[in-house]
């Protein structure tokens, strides 16, 4: 699969972009990271396309580690016993995206579920920007896979929004 990733990284990138809003200067910068993230332990992902081969939507992530950006930032922000609980044998959920026309149609959440599945360790990690529980997809999906409040209102460095850093422990029940 990592392979898939970058030989796509183009349609990734462009899903990315359309999901998240972002200038293409910054998504020239995500481009390099994307295929970084995909060699690293305990790489998983999952696309979505459409029958003709459009890629719809797509998610990844990865066995998260000391070393690791956000790993270091969120591990900043915890206690020594949310440390314990959360970081210890985590499974990074990096991105989840789907594009926007094909939201709300249960991508999604077929993508989050079968990412969650391959995942390896006790509990998953994921960001997300604040936004208000009720309107917003992503949070709505979420909470419905029983994600809970780790950090709120965190700010990662260089970006001026508040995130929340949610979690749940794993396997996903079947």
């Amino acid at each position: 699969m990592p392979d898939d990733l970058t030989r796509r990284l183009d349609d990734v990138v462009a899903v990315y972009g359309e999901a998240m809003g972002y200038r293409s200067e910054l998504l020239e910068a995500r481009r390099g990271y994307i295929a970084t993230h995909a060699r690293r332990p305990g790489f998983r992902a999952v696309a979505t396309l459409t029958r003709d081969g459009h890629l719809v939507g797509f998610g990844y992530g990865y066995t998260s580690a000391g070393g690791q950006w956000w790993h270091d930032q969120v591990r900043g922000a915890l206690s020594e016993e949310a440390r314990k609980t959360w970081l210890t044998d985590c499974f990074e959920v990096v991105e989840l995206h789907v594009r926007p026309p094909a939201q709300g149609h249960g991508v999604g959440a077929r993508q989050l579920r079968a990412l969650l599945r391959m995942a390896t360790g006790a509990t998953t990690l994921l960001s997300t920007p604040e936004a208000d529980e009720w309107e917003s997809r992503a949070w709505r999906l979420y909470r419905r896979f029983e994600f809970v409040d780790v950090l709120r209102d965190f700010r990662f460095p260089g970006d001026e929004r508040a995130f929340a850093v949610l979690g749940r422990q794993l396997p996903l029940p079947t």
